[in-house]
């Protein structure tokens, strides 16, 4: 009998990461633009995350970098030697690491067939962003390439935009029984684009079979995108019966949580308020960005960002929160600095996938023999630091495709070049 857990999988940095600011309402993007990057640093900063949690006995995956250059996008935008530089970036970036966008999941209990599907998010709303759905998808293909266990999906139309799971969460007893599943959308007309519209939600749960009473879509705050939320994965976290969120997540917080309780009543929500954590901290820390996972003792764990223990406010309402014995036991600080320099954090660098390990093509699945073997590669291949007038040079699309090309041998996995 197939035994059905959460699946962790991280995307690995790829060897062009840098920091072109490319992505507005972002603004820990914004703020680091034009800055060194340190592609080695970054990714082994992620191997050491996915160590982390195989050590606390979590199922850990992983994705690769796509193909960068992209040059096929360079060339349907006939970038020359005049072209904007922003232009020539995005053909360069290495957002895919940021697997929360990668797709929308929902778990094989939740589907009319009973198997699990996965639809790419277009991600439509960004160039650089927009560019990755296709090569995403033909990675999940292989990665969830048995049919009789997963159905993998084209992305909705790009008329609605949607930016994949890190605007999804799932409640549930235990990640092997039935969920309900919830989508959070934005509205458009703020001073930062909204991100996920309502109908590409409402499209991915059509696809994936679910049930529409067992289905839930709730508006993100205004407030919350105008602040910095992007994603909705900014300012709340999902897992098993627990909703960790901030007071100010939702366009109506009380609506929100009745809505959800109609149809899942044992609803634990754990709320921070304003006037203890203010919305602009919270953005700033990534303190929702994070993992809340259940470890195999049954406690749950909240994987946060370092900077977390760095800021007096939200630190100590984490050690109030564990005084007060409520369903969070455990708070644990990770290093993902370089990644949080463009805006990602634990829970954006990883997409939950529930299916029984046997399933899945054991090729993406990491092990202490694999993780050695990709640290190894990483150390050796990936540029040190990458200065900001190096993106668009041949010198170094040489480096970063040979690095990938690298990565890609040692896991057995040369379809993907």
């Amino acid at each position: 009998m197939s035994k059905l857990v959460e699946i962790n999988f991280d995307g690995i940095v790829g060897p062009s990461h840098n920091y072109a600011g490319l992505s507005l309402g972002n603004i820990a993007s914004a703020s680091h633009k034009g800055n060194a990057s340190y592609p080695r640093a970054a990714a082994l900063q992620g191997i050491a995350k996915m160590r982390g949690n195989m050590e606390r006995g979590l199922a850990q995956g992983f994705l690769l970098p796509l193909p960068r250059p992209n040059f096929g996008l360079l060339r349907d935008l006939a970038v020359g030697d005049d072209t904007n530089p922003a232009l020539v970036a995005a053909a360069w970036s290495a957002s895919s690491m940021w697997t929360a966008n990668a797709a929308t999941v929902s778990p094989a209990p939740d589907t009319g067939d009973g198997r699990c599907h996965l639809t790419p998010a277009n991600l439509v709303t960004m160039l650089h962003r927009g560019q990755e759905w296709r090569d995403t998808q033909a990675q999940l293909k292989i990665a969830f390439g048995d049919q009789r266990h997963f159905a993998v999906h084209d992305a909705v139309p790009s008329s609605f935009r949607d930016e994949g799971a890190a605007n999804h969460m799932r409640f549930c007893d235990s990640h092997d029984a039935p969920g309900v599943e919830v989508f959070v959308y934005g509205r458009p007309g703020g001073r930062f684009p909204a991100r996920q519209h309502e109908q590409a939600s409402r499209a991915v749960a059509r696809l994936h079979g679910l049930e529409p009473r067992r289905c839930v879509f709730i508006e993100q705050n205004p407030a919350a995108i105008e602040a910095g939320a992007f994603h909705n994965d900014v300012v709340a976290v999902a897992n098993e019966k627990v909703l960790f969120t901030h007071d100010q997540a939702f366009a109506d917080q009380i609506d929100a949580y009745e809505a959800i309780r109609a149809v899942f009543p044992d609803l634990h929500v754990v709320e921070v308020p304003e006037s203890q954590v203010t919305l602009e901290e919270a953005i700033r820390t990534y303190l929702f960005n994070a993992q809340l996972v259940t470890l195999p003792t049954g406690e749950m764990a909240l994987v946060v960002p370092s900077e977390c223990q760095e800021s007096a406010s939200v630190w100590s309402w984490c050690e109030r929160m564990l005084a007060s014995n409520g369903p969070i036991r455990h708070v644990i600080p990770v290093d993902v600095r370089q990644s949080m320099a463009n805006g990602g954090g634990p829970a954006c660098l990883r997409l939950r996938v529930v299916a029984d390990p046997a399933t899945v093509d054991a090729r993406f699945l990491l092990d202490e023999a694999k993780a050695e073997r990709i640290e190894a590669v990483i150390a050796q291949m990936w540029p040190e630091t990458i200065q900001p007038d190096e993106i668009g040079t041949e010198a170094l699309a040489a480096k970063v495709i040979e690095a990938r090309e690298a990565l890609l041998a040692v896991l057995s996995l040369d379809e993907l070049a």
